[in-house]
């Protein structure tokens, strides 16, 4: 073999083993982002669950019903006689208008 040949199977050597390791590198990177996205995608499903539960739990606190009977019990509040109802119009022009 030449000399020159030699060298160049030695640089050839040098530039397989350095792709081999950056091919290495590369699955490692891209297994390590894969193994955070699929840790996100469980979190973000564990926020979905979260989020409905919250909803169905201000649905129920938020109940007409409930908040009449606290209302009612709680604040002695009683709906108001038709004599102590007043109905207020405003006007486009500013005006108020009231009416009994």
């Amino acid at each position: 073999m030449l000399p020159s040949s030699n060298g160049l199977n030695v640089l050839l050597l040098v530039a397989v083993v350095l792709c081999a390791l950056s091919v290495v590198t590369s699955q490692h990177k891209a297994r390590k982002l894969y193994i955070e996205l699929q840790k996100q995608k469980e979190r973000a499903q564990q926020m979905e669950v979260e989020w409905g539960q919250l909803q169905l739990e201000q649905s129920t606190w938020a109940a007409l019903t409930r908040v009449e009977k606290i209302a009612v019990q709680r604040l002695q509040m009683q709906f108001p006689k038709s004599g102590q109802i007043q109905f207020i119009r405003v006007e486009p022009d500013g005006h108020i208008n009231k009416q009994p």
